[in-house]
């Protein structure tokens, strides 16, 4: 899908570390613009195409890795970390920047701001985990790092005509995000039951 661009990148260089660093630092860009948004609206629009920037960035590591037969262990151990830290600083900057206060008030925003956060990073720590043991966890539960990301964007974009829609937007991530962990852990557990039968 993404081959042509991978083929590109790599002819002027780009390793799947370095499209990795590129893309943390576009989520490090799209998390100043969600801080500055609170006094420039048009940012959340900046904000939005930096963090797709990012995702894309996240895409194309792995595509050029594969093609261009350049996986190590590193690199995806690399890869895995720069993008826990991508999304812990995304969602910080909404927390900061209050971005869901408006709907849900200076309490219960940063609440639930946590949560999307917390059950973001649980997402993918129970992935891990679970395949520390053995057990594959891809297209396991509804919220993976692409549908987070999604829901994001498509939050920031109303959000610009209609600041509140941020705020549902980090409600439903938080939501979806520890279903998908419930959901996880539930798939986890049915599967080495197998293993023990």
């Amino acid at each position: 899908m993404l081959t042509s661009q991978a083929t590109a990148a790599h002819k002027i260089g780009l390793t799947p570390n370095k499209v990795s660093v590129i893309g943390f630092v576009l989520a490090l860009a799209s998390a100043g613009s969600y801080v500055l948004a609170q006094n420039y609206s048009w940012l959340l629009l900046m904000a939005t195409i930096l963090l797709l920037a990012s995702g894309f960035c996240d895409t194309l590591d792995g595509i050029i890795a594969r093609t261009f037969q350049q996986t190590t262990g590193f690199g995806g151990f690399f890869d895995s970390i720069l993008d826990r830290y991508a999304d812990a600083i995304v969602y910080a900057a909404i927390i900061i920047a209050g971005l869901s206060n408006p709907v849900w008030g200076s309490t219960w925003g940063p609440i639930l701001g946590l949560s999307a956060l917390s059950g973001s990073l649980l997402v993918s720590y129970s992935r891990a985990r679970a395949e520390a043991v053995g057990i594959k966890m891809e297209s396991v539960g509804f919220a993976e790092r692409a549908e987070r990301m999604l829901i994001l964007s498509v939050a920031s974009i109303i959000a610009y005509f209609w600041l509140p829609a941020l705020g549902y937007g980090i409600a439903l991530l938080a939501v979806l995000s520890n279903i998908t962990v419930i959901q996880r852990a539930l798939y986890v557990h049915k599967e080495l039951k197998k293993k023990t039968e």
